[in-house]
């Protein structure tokens, strides 16, 4: 197969949509297709339905540890997103590519995809893997299959490198995210009869601002780590449905909110600070008229923090890959986190800006993916056994 650039493919990967309610089948076979050119073969891992999957696969030696490059490549929607562009094809203008996941996160996977032709072709005397994930958008769960496969086998990678976007700046740690859902059953009557209902809206009400209330005590820390994008642990009340008409007392209402935790602030205990709230102090009163009313929690995707140190031999090797000398923490949740749970030290390092992730009009920089490509050119020659 002819040689593909950077570009190249990722016009290729941008054209499938690939938004996390759809399948992303389609991609891994061109993907598979474009590796076979190359003597490669990759595994899938799929999801229960069989509709999506993640692809790994090993180029080089298959029995020292290697090095991971890791990229999701489901998006975000773009419905009522005002595009100047089709945001499935890939459109550049002055020195921007611009495409729904040219950012976040095809020109990571692009990147990698291109300098296949060079690994394979490089004497590597430790592999280089590459793990191609769905479902990142929606908690960071397509990955975690893979990662149950992962973790049993003998030899387990020495780093993994997850490319979002960073600007190429290395990354070493991310909060936790713990994304909630509240389910808050009442008991319906007629508006002039309010006081023989329970109104769910209104006790989800009070639950929001005892959330609100425990995200302002969060913020009020002193001991910040000022390496964070944003350093204290926050909460957010995202959505809020319930109720049916004016007059009718709201049977239920369900809430969703968002935690996201630097280290030192525990998500369970402040999840279990707010349940303890909704049965303790808002739930007698609401039984007391009608026993069935009450509050249900559901997890919705735990994201585990990312907390890699600054001197560990994953960060120094990822900083001479990228060409820096710095590194940073950020607020926003990867699955990095989840790669270092089962034991494989992990840092972020990625071509573009955050602040373009999931806007309309979403686009990469030209000299960013010519940064990725440098790493990828540097990363093959450190597993050839060059410096």
């Amino acid at each position: 197969m002819a040689r593909l650039s950077t570009v190249d493919i990722l016009g290729k990967l941008v054209a499938f949509d690939t938004t996390s309610r759809n399948s992303n089948l389609p991609l891994l076979d061109w993907v598979e297709e474009y590796l076979s050119g190359f003597g490669i073969t990759g595994e899938r891992v799929y999801d229960e339905t069989g509709q999506k999957a993640n692809l790994w696969v090993t180029i080089g030696p298959k029995d020292v540890p290697g090095y991971v490059l890791s990229g999701h490549v489901d998006v975000v929607p773009v419905d009522g997103q005002d595009w100047s562009t089709d945001p499935f094809t890939l459109v550049e203008k002055d020195g921007r590519y611009f495409g729904r996941g040219t950012c976040d996160m095809k020109g990571f996977v692009a990147s990698a995809l291109a300098a296949v032709p060079a690994m394979a072709a490089a004497p590597l005397k430790k592999p280089i893997h590459l793990a191609i994930s769905y479902d990142e958008e929606v908690g960071c769960r397509g990955v975690r299959t893979l990662l149950a496969v992962l973790k049993d086998r003998p030899l387990k990678p020495e780093a993994c490198f997850v490319g979002e976007p960073t600007n190429m700046q290395v990354v070493i740690a991310h909060k936790t995210g713990r994304p909630m859902r509240v389910t808050v059953r009442g008991l319906e009557a007629h508006s002039s009869l309010r006081p023989h209902g329970v109104n769910a809206i209104e006790e989800a009400a009070k639950l929001i601002v005892k959330i609100n209330e425990i995200g302002q005590r969060l913020a009020a820390r002193t001991d910040l780590d000022p390496l964070y994008s944003v350093p204290v642990s926050t909460t957010s009340v995202g959505v809020i449905r319930g109720g049916t008409v004016r007059n009718i007392v709201a049977g239920e209402c369900v809430v969703d909110f968002d935690l996201r935790c630097v280290a030192g602030d525990d998500p369970h205990a402040i999840v279990a600070e707010i349940e303890a709230y909704a049965y303790e102090v808002l739930e007698p009163p609401m039984k007391a008229i009608a026993p069935e009313a009450g509050f249900t929690f559901q997890e919705l995707a735990l994201v585990p923090g990312l907390d890699t140190a600054a001197d560990a031999p994953v960060t120094v090797l990822a900083k001479r890959l990228a060409g820096r000398n710095d590194h940073a923490k950020v607020a926003y949740g990867t699955e990095a986190g989840l790669f270092q749970e089962i034991g494989i030290p992990s840092a972020i390092v990625g071509p573009g800006s955050i602040e373009q992730a999931h806007k309309p009009d979403e686009y990469v920089e030209a000299a960013e993916l010519a940064k990725a490509d440098a790493f990828m050119e540097r990363l093959i020659a450190h597993a050839g056994g060059g410096n």
